[in-house]
């Protein structure tokens, strides 16, 4: 097992759902955390709840992966005891909308291709150099069932993470020949604020995506996360899919009355 102790984990979309407890996660295991997201607030109350619980440091960044600059400048801007990025977790993601593509709202496909694929470029491109140059690091970016099977209305939203799919293998084969690890995790159905913000708000529909039956939660993904993270150098996970057992494929799930 690959020890994370005090070894730096930069994570993306980290004040709620997997993003935070992947926060959880790796702070259990005396990582120190670089800790990534738009809502400052939520990041001050996690940040104060795992130097409280963990006694690990927190390096809260505010800003929106959608934003290149703002990417660029926080990544740059580092302090020189946090620049040694040991894991990127590739987390901050979306979906907005669920209608027939002929019936989209453009607005929804443009945050969710400049979050999902742009933004995961952007963190990328500004954090994967230096792991180049150090000669370690570990790439783990969070795609979905959704990046293997296509549903209807879910067009946009498949197209981003079949990209992420296609980008996690890239990186694996332009990184081939140094020592760095690319690993995509890729969930089925959990139960995060993803239904409430593809509904735009809507949380009647969203419980109702729930309903009857057991989705797996944001703390089994970063379970799964860690897992690839503390395998041995010379073991890369390379894509682990992970389903509730109540669900066999995107369409065909087990929902009691």
């Amino acid at each position: 097992m690959y020890s994370m102790k005090n070894r730096i984990v930069f994570i993306t979309g980290a004040s709620s759902g997997i993003g935070k407890s992947c926060a959880r996660a790796f702070a259990a295991e005396g990582a120190r955390l670089i800790l990534a997201a738009r809502r400052a607030e939520r990041l001050e109350a996690l940040s104060a709840e795992l130097e409280e619980a963990h006694a690990v440091p927190v390096l809260k960044l505010t800003f929106d992966v959608r934003n290149a600059e703002a990417v660029a400048a926080a990544v740059s801007g580092l302090p020189d005891e946090w620049k040694a990025v040991e894991v990127l977790v590739n987390n901050a993601g979306l979906s907005r909308g669920l209608s027939r593509l002929h019936e989209g709202e453009l607005r929804d496909w443009e945050e969710m291709i400049d979050t999902n694929v742009k933004g995961l470029l952007y963190v990328s491109r500004a954090v994967i150099p230096g792991m180049v140059e150090r000669g370690r690091g570990h790439v783990i970016n969070i795609g979905s069932i959704a990046g293997h099977e296509v549903y209807p209305s879910g067009n946009v939203y498949c197209a981003t993470k079949f990209g992420v799919k296609a980008l996690s293998k890239g990186m694996r084969m332009d990184l081939n020949g140094t020592s760095l690890r690319v690993s995509s995790v890729d969930p089925g159905m959990v139960e995060t604020e993803f239904s409430l913000v593809r509904f735009h708000g809507d949380g009647e529909r969203a419980a109702k995506v729930y309903q009857g039956l057991d989705p797996l939660t944001p703390d089994d993904i970063a379970d799964a996360v860690v897992y690839c993270a503390t395998r041995p150098p010379h073991v890369n996970v390379s894509e682990m899919i992970v389903m509730p057992t109540a669900q066999a494929s995107v369409m065909v799930m087990n929902r009691k009355s």
